[in-house]
């Protein structure tokens, strides 16, 4: 599946894929410095009502958020990571398979600690203003 949708337009995207998640909590975002991951998953936050700030976990690997008064988000980005054993001991792993959403950058850097059903999308930038969201 393919959506394609203005920077004005993100909140409806992500509304579209947390639905198409259905009952998968994991989400792996690939694409490109500078395509918009960050964002992407700062929209996605919105729309599952977190009031907290959304911000990039570059150095911090992973950032979590509240929603719905008590559940949790995992934001993780694996940038800095080598490989899937750094990914572990951080505790990644444990996000991935606690049953919260855990919305993950640059997920090729540990492809193996993946949960089987983690949906995985492409982001790409059509142009300034547009992206591609590619669903898998």
């Amino acid at each position: 599946m393919e959506l394609i949708f203005t920077l004005t337009e993100i909140k409806r995207a992500a509304k579209q894929l947390l639905n198409l998640m259905g009952s998968n909590k994991v989400l792996a975002i690939h694409g490109e410095m500078g395509a918009g991951k960050t964002t992407f998953i700062h929209a996605l936050c919105e729309v599952l009502g977190v009031e907290d700030v959304v911000t990039s976990p570059t150095f911090s690997i992973i950032n979590q958020y509240l929603y719905n008064m008590d559940a949790t988000i995992y934001h993780i980005d694996l940038y800095r990571l080598k490989n899937e054993q750094e990914a572990i001991a951080t505790g990644v792993e444990d996000c991935l398979y606690s049953g919260s959403y855990s919305f993950v950058e640059w997920p090729e850097k540990a492809p193996a600690i993946f949960p089987n059903n983690t949906i995985h999308a492409w982001l790409y930038t059509v142009d300034i203003n547009t992206r591609k969201l590619v669903i898998n």
